[in-house]
């Protein structure tokens, strides 16, 4: 059996009933995510994420298949939402950092990927001082229980995710761009490698497509995202705002 973490984590585990695990203390983010500088944001997440990042597609096999992602910095490895460690405040969280330690992983056996997807945790956090998840006869304790919850409601989101991407890919709505802003102080940013929507295109989509960007609550996140891209200006805003208070 093999199992694929996400991205960003070390060595999961199944986590298994009789598992204690060290929780994060409130507020702390996992170490990977101080050189993000872009993040997956699902489906739900985007009417949310869009107050505060720049949400784009981007696309690992050279636009087969698309997912969105929230962007957290300009330069390779910078994460600009970050202050001492901590998330900033007054900002949203992304599900897949909230998650953490735990996740839903997908299983390899005998190279056949399983449809049912497996409760993991990073190995790290497994010690015989962790907390107790579940009691004696193997049911939930209230400390796993919102625990489970997101973990099931943030898979079932991404499996959303990939179905709205899917549509737009087959719609032919995604194009590549380059995103190039200048900050307050007259600093520029030039980002490549992402794709958006193009909404001139929706014009050239017929009766049932529409119908059914509306029905699968796509077309709402077209004009989130789209709106989004307005905070690439923020956040160059952000890095220079940064540079400045280091100095």
């Amino acid at each position: 059996m093999q199992i694929n973490p996400p991205f960003g984590y070390k060595e999961i585990v199944p986590l298994y009933k009789n598992n204690k695990v060290a929780l994060p203390e409130p507020g702390t983010v996992p170490a990977f995510c101080k050189t993000l500088n872009a993040i997956p944001i699902s489906y739900t997440e985007f009417s949310i994420a869009c107050r505060d990042y720049p949400l784009v597609f981007t696309s690992a096999d050279e636009g087969k298949s698309f997912a969105p992602v929230a962007v957290l910095g300009i330069a390779d490895g910078e994460n600009l939402f970050l202050t001492n460690g901590a998330w900033e405040q007054n900002v949203y969280v992304p599900a897949y950092l909230r998650r953490y330690p735990f996740c839903m992983a997908r299983v390899n056996l005998d190279n056949v990927e399983q449809a049912d997807r497996l409760i993991c945790v990073e190995k790290d956090f497994l010690s015989d001082q962790g907390e107790v998840m579940f009691d004696a006869e193997g049911k939930a304790l209230p400390k796993w229980q919102p625990i489970e919850k997101l973990l099931q409601e943030y898979e079932a989101d991404l499996e959303r995710s990939r179905e709205m991407s899917g549509i737009l890919a087959d719609y032919g709505l995604l194009e590549p761009f380059a995103m190039q802003a200048q900050s307050k102080t007259g600093e520029a940013m030039n980002l490549t490698g992402m794709y958006r929507v193009e909404e001139k295109k929706m014009e050239f989509l017929n009766a049932s497509q529409h119908k059914n960007l509306i029905k699968k609550g796509v077309m709402g996140r077209i004009y989130a995202h789209l709106i989004s891209i307005d905070n690439f200006s923020r956040l160059l805003d952000r890095k220079v705002g940064g540079a400045a208070a280091a100095r």
